[in-house]
């Protein structure tokens, strides 16, 4: 009888050791080729922390057509916008998000890392997030905002509270209006709060500054239809006809519509609501406008809610 040698079982205990040390060292050397497009900065009147300072300051494009935003989650709405990143600021403390966010930007996009102190002394936020950047939105005319159609716009006249401005940015978008005009005495859409509340909406919606009154003639030449809004008096929202072109007037907060852009409206539209509320807050209005528009011309309702009998 011929005994058989045991064949020797291949040692395969230290692969996964070995694999795990490559994978540390690749993920080290990542770390470190990612913090090397860092740059630090210390002080807070370096020329790019002033700039990100006077962005917020302003609310505004400055002169390099950039404007400043903060948090995560916008910073990765403009990159997801396509608009140009020109320089992404980062906290100390915000550290361990860098190697998520900077393998989006763009390898021409300036990235600096500052000490919190000094990152808190350039945003509004008390609770800072620790990324701000700062950003060139989009251009927009006139005829931008009247396409595709059916032509669905909002006329902002006077509204003054950046959190109804973002707010109906957001649902506008939502409810796939063409775009926004903004008349004089309108907060800008650049201020932190509005952009905020919009969740990166304004960044792609087309949206253009007027004055209301002279484009109001323009808006109506182009055979779309200028709809105000009412509390208690006017027809009411489920039978108005919003599936045809129409731009929907919002007013300031307080004061509401002025009288001489009310009187150029086609119509007035109601939305219902109980006698002892004075009014619906300026955004939610506009929300359930939109909304209703939407929902008529998705379900292809003519005159109304009620359709042909």
């Amino acid at each position: 009888m011929v005994s058989q040698t045991p064949k020797l079982a291949h040692r395969t205990d230290t692969a996964p050791a070995v694999y795990d040390r490559r994978r540390s060292s690749l993920a080290m050397a990542n770390s470190i080729e990612l913090d090397s497009r860092l740059r630090p900065v210390n002080s807070r009147q370096n020329a790019r922390v002033k700039q990100l300072r006077r962005g917020f300051t302003d609310a505004g494009p400055d002169e390099h057509g950039a404007v400043a935003i903060e948090g995560m989650h916008l910073v990765e709405e403009a990159i997801r916008s396509g608009l140009r990143l020109g320089t992404v600021f980062f906290s100390e403390s915000a550290r361990d998000r860098v190697h998520k966010l900077l393998p989006q930007l763009s390898a021409h996009t300036e990235t600096l890392l500052l000490p919190d102190d000094v990152f808190a002394s350039a945003v509004p936020s008390e609770t800072p997030q620790g990324i701000a950047a700062l950003v060139r939105p989009k251009a927009f005319a006139l005829d931008d905002v009247f396409s595709p159609a059916p032509v669905l716009l909002l006329v902002i006249a006077g509204l003054q509270d950046p959190g109804n401005l973002g707010t109906i940015a957001r649902s506008a978008e939502a409810f796939a209006a063409t775009g926004l005009l903004l008349g004089e005495r309108t907060v800008s859409p650049w201020n932190w709060k509005a952009v905020r509340a919009s969740a990166g909406s304004l960044f792609r919606l087309p949206m253009v500054k007027v004055e209301v009154e002279k484009t109001l003639h323009e808006v109506r030449s182009r055979g779309v239809r200028i709809l105000a809004t009412s509390s208690h008096k006017g027809t009411l929202i489920d039978e108005a006809d919003l599936c045809g072109a129409v731009a929907l007037l919002v007013g300031n907060e307080g004061a509401g519509i002025p009288k001489n852009l009310l009187t150029q409206a086609d119509e007035v539209v109601a939305i219902p609501q109980r006698l002892r509320v004075e009014s619906l807050n300026a955004g939610i209005a506009a929300s359930i406008m939109l909304y209703e528009a939407a929902r008529q011309r998705k379900t292809g309702l003519k005159n109304g809610g009620h359709g042909e009998q």
